[in-house]
């Protein structure tokens, strides 16, 4: 089976045998196409209306480099490159895309509900760090019970490391990591496993290396709007529809082509638009209009504003614009509640975190419109009424809440393993889609640092910024101190984010994979098939003491969902498990203990039944 995306830009290979080359060029007076190894001269492109330039021709075929040449000056590489092997700097690969033959035209996806997510940075993953090696490990997460992997950002960065929010070439695979041929072939792996494949996105911003853009299309970017990174791309002012088109088509690119089964958009709160329709609806209108019947896709957002209003639903309970959202809310409540942290953002759990825990499991987000103390009162968050459990990806680990940490620690190194297994006893067994970050599983106890392959002048000022963000901390305020942080630059801090797999055969490690193995088993049996029989859930929760806590979770199918859990380390009495059947239960909370109606410390209670 052949899979292809056609695009009205970069290098597409025609019928005829023929390529055609199209940019979008408005600043140029004149684009010339520069191939490598062949013909010396350059092939100009013809000028068309609205700053568009192309060429169609048989001096190139499927693996021929090239470059543009602009105004017989600077050569720069295909802003839709479909690959390149010699980095953003490098030629651009002309890539037949129908030179693969996908064989698993049978795979339709999976239903969102059935998600149990693992996510993955394919360098730091395996010893190879590659797409092929990650394909060895597709067995294992298979057995450990996940349904859909979801790789960080793999679109081309500068340098052989890269957590990929550095990329520029939005639609090549880093060849770092392998070629087009290599992710297409673990995806299908993935599929012929049953398992989705996810996939990180950036539309808010280019990577501050290789971004050719503004030397000859500055209309790509607009100083109208701000963000962390800079000016904003331009999806709402004059000539912005390009622009549009090049993200649009990137996500369909990445559905169709490769085959994907969904994508997770990063920090949509810093994509600015003051038109109608909105970049993100259009998009998801693109994508739901173009999926095939019955093929199951879901599009995933990372919104600190905490918006409810893309993760709406039609009167089938089908997603009408995005499926779902990670919700940092309940990461930071259980953060708070685990490690007594209340630095920076978590301060906006202090207070509370109990309550606002109860909140996020039985409806999604703790702030809903509520004061931020954190962002100096502002009101963030919407209602979340008549949203299923789905929409609200939990997690109490991923790349940004341990990489943003100064010595990138997990959270079993700052808590004590029991308020961790109380917490995951939490978020595997409750109805919203639980999320894993690699090596959680097995108590993986290096690092995930952030990590860079930038030179010269930015390599030393990316190394300062990232540490003198930490000097209003208290553990690093002397400069000394902050000489500790690991140089994001340095070879040494990729290679201890590696992930250690000869120590999963220790028997530590292997305690913690079979606490996460069952877990996910039970979710699989006794949650999944009730999650897809309604949308929104009816649930209640009840605060009993300082951390104490109860919920509740009605099934259309008559059946109760029940959780009763301590998160201190205290026994909390008058805490008696619901009159159901025992679904789990922490090692802690024998029956002794569940009969003398005291709960001990950290300790979780499922219940299930009529």
């Amino acid at each position: 089976m052949k899979r292809r995306h056609s695009m009205p830009f970069g290098a597409e290979c025609r019928d005829d045998g023929s390529v055609r080359f199209r940019l979008w060029a408005p600043a140029a007076r004149k684009v010339s196409l520069c191939l490598t190894g062949g013909r010396s001269s350059p092939l100009p492109l013809e000028r068309r209306d609205g700053g568009w330039f192309e060429l169609v021709t048989n001096q190139a075929q499927p693996e021929s480099q090239y470059r543009f040449q602009i105004d017989d000056a600077a050569q720069v590489p295909d802003p839709a490159s479909r690959f390149q092997p010699q980095d953003v700097h490098g030629p651009s690969v002309v890539v037949d895309p129908e030179a693969f033959d996908w064989r698993d035209h049978s795979w339709r996806g999976r239903r969102w509900e059935e998600a149990a997510i693992y996510e993955l940075h394919v360098g730091a993953f395996t010893a190879g760090g590659s797409f092929s090696s990650a394909r060895e490990r597709l067995d294992y997460l298979v057995d450990l019970g996940i349904t859909a992997i979801e790789l960080m950002p793999v679109a081309d960065f500068p340098g052989k490391r890269n957590w990929g929010y550095d990329g520029v070439l939005p639609f090549a695979p880093d060849s770092s990591y392998g070629g087009p041929h290599d992710l297409k072939f673990l995806i299908q792996s993935a599929h012929d496993r049953g398992l989705m494949v996810l996939l990180d996105v950036v539309y808010n911003h280019f990577g501050p290396e290789g971004n050719y853009l503004g030397a000859y299309a500055p209309q790509f970017f607009t100083d109208r709007h701000r963000t962390p990174w800079g000016n904003g791309i331009n999806f709402d002012g004059t000539e912005s529809r390009p622009v549009r088109d090049f993200f649009i088509h990137n996500a369909l690119y990445w559905l169709h082509e490769y085959h994907f089964d969904g994508l997770r958009l990063d920090a949509v709160h810093a994509i600015f638009d003051d038109s109608r329709p909105h970049i993100l609806t259009e998009l998801a209108d693109a994508v739901r209009s173009t999926i095939a019947p019955g093929r199951h896709v879901h599009l995933i957002l990372e919104n600190e504003r905490n918006q409810a209003s893309p993760l709406q639903r039609t009167a089938q309970c089908q997603p009408r614009t995005y499926t779902a959202q990670w919700d940092d809310d309940i990461h930071h409540t259980l953060h708070v509640l685990t490690t007594g942290e209340r630095d920076g953002y978590y301060a906006d759990y202090s207070e509370r975190p109990i309550e606002q825990l109860g909140r996020c499991l039985v409806a999604g987000f703790a702030y809903q419109g509520d004061a931020s103390p954190y962002r100096n009162g502002e009101i963030r968050g919407e209602p979340t009424a008549g949203l299923p459990p789905s929409a609200f990806i939990t997690f109490l680990q991923n790349h940004d809440q341990i990489g943003n940490r100064a010595l990138g620690e997990r959270i079993a190194k700052i808590a004590v393993p029991r308020a961790v297994r109380a917490a995951m006893a939490i978020l595997l067994l409750a109805p919203s889609p639980p999320m894993l970050f690699m090596g959680e599983e097995f108590g993986a106890e290096t690092p995930f640092l952030f990590f860079c392959d930038f030179t010269r002048d930015l390599a030393a000022a990316v190394t300062g910024g990232r540490r003198n963000e930490f000097a209003h901390f208290a553990a690093f305020n002397d400069p000394a101190a902050r000489e500790r942080i690991p140089d994001p630059n340095s070879v040494g801090t990729f290679a201890a984010s590696r992930l250690p797999w000869d120590a999963v055969a220790q028997p530590q490690h292997q305690d913690w994979l079979n606490f996460y193995r069952q877990l996910l088993k039970l979710r699989c049996r006794h949650l999944v098939p009730r999650l897809s029989a309604g949308c929104a859930v009816e649930a209640d929760f009840e605060v009993h003491g300082v951390r104490g806590l109860t919920a509740r979770w009605r099934f259309p199918d008559r059946t109760t969902l029940a959780l009763a859990a301590n998160l201190s380390d205290r026994p909390l009495p008058g805490m008696a498990a619901p009159a159901l059947q025992i679904m789990y239960a922490s090692e802690e909370a024998n029956s002794e203990s569940l009969k003398s109606g005291t709960l001990p410390a950290w300790s979780v209670v499922w219940t299930l039944g009529s």
